[in-house]
């Protein structure tokens, strides 16, 4: 069973219920935005306070989120969105500028940028986002995005694209090109890395299987996406026998007494051929 907060004005999306049904949530909270955050991580009179909070938010969130980890678990500090586009040409302009718009869209502080060794292709793909920019609702946020944050970026070649894409270590990561196997090994940082022209970035937000919550601003080179992983935790589990203890003691005492902590030490000592013999278990 779990607990789930949603929307930050007491609505309640039918889609959410549904997928917090299968998934096999047993209570739902209509409250969304860093109080949601708040009430999740210290507990009210009517939310109980829950071990660990994961999931996708806007900068309140994200800073609320922050704030709270130590009192509770956290999947990750994220946003704003990121995409990166690896190109070689060959697939149709429109579809990259799309894919550009499909993050700018998101936020004005979002991300969108594309590495190809082709200026003539550069050059469409920025005829496109002329072209297709007026008839984006969002044409607003997506214009300032680009205009601020956005690049299109000629490289040399194709490898000189990867290792730039290895030091911005993007959210989200498109291999448009007709050899995308040929490029994927030398792709070492990404939060999800969309494989071929067909492999747009908006499939792993909905449908493809990466999850949504992916690691951003240059996250991705020390952390993973939101995964089944992130709602399992483990324990270590240690058992030795009289005749393992013997070794092993040696090993810790030595260790122990170079470190200066004799209490250590003399606890494994004191189970090397331990005189009197264990009692029987009453």
């Amino acid at each position: 069973s779990g607990e789930a907060a949603a929307s930050s004005r007491g609505e309640r999306n039918e889609l959410v219920l549904a997928a917090a049904y299968v998934a096999g949530v047993t209570r739902a909270f209509t409250v969304g935005g860093a109080q949601a955050v708040g009430a999740l991580a210290y507990g009210t009179a009517t939310i109980p306070k829950v071990d660990k909070i994961t999931g996708p938010g806007n900068a309140y969130v994200a800073s609320a989120k922050k704030r709270v980890f130590g009192t509770v678990g956290i999947d990750m500090i994220a946003g704003p969105s990121e995409i990166l586009v690896l190109a070689d040409g060959s697939t149709p302009a429109e579809w990259v500028a799309m894919d550009l718009f499909s993050q700018a869209e998101h936020d004005e502080l979002a991300q969108s940028i594309l590495l190809c060794p082709d200026a003539a292709y550069i050059a469409e793909v920025q005829a496109a986002i002329d072209r297709l920019l007026p008839s984006m609702p969002r044409r607003e946020i997506i214009a300032k995005s680009l205009n601020d944050r956005g690049a299109l970026i000629l490289t040399r070649n194709m490898e000189e694209a990867c290792a730039i894409s290895n030091r911005i270590a993007p959210e989200h990561l498109e291999v448009s090109s007709s050899e995308p196997h040929r490029w994927e090994p030398l792709l070492r940082h990404a939060g999800a890395i969309f494989l071929g022209a067909f492999t747009s970035e908006s499939l792993g937000d909905y449908c493809a299987g990466p999850n949504h919550v992916l690691p951003t601003s240059g996250t991705a080179r020390f952390s993973s996406p939101l995964g089944v992983y992130d709602f399992q935790k483990r324990s270590s589990l240690i058992e030795v026998s009289e005749a393992g203890a013997q070794p092993l003691g040696r090993i810790a005492a030595e260790l122990a007494y170079g470190e200066g902590l004799q209490a250590h030490a003399r606890a494994a000592e004191l189970r090397l051929n331990p005189v009197p013999p264990m009692r029987e278990p009453t």
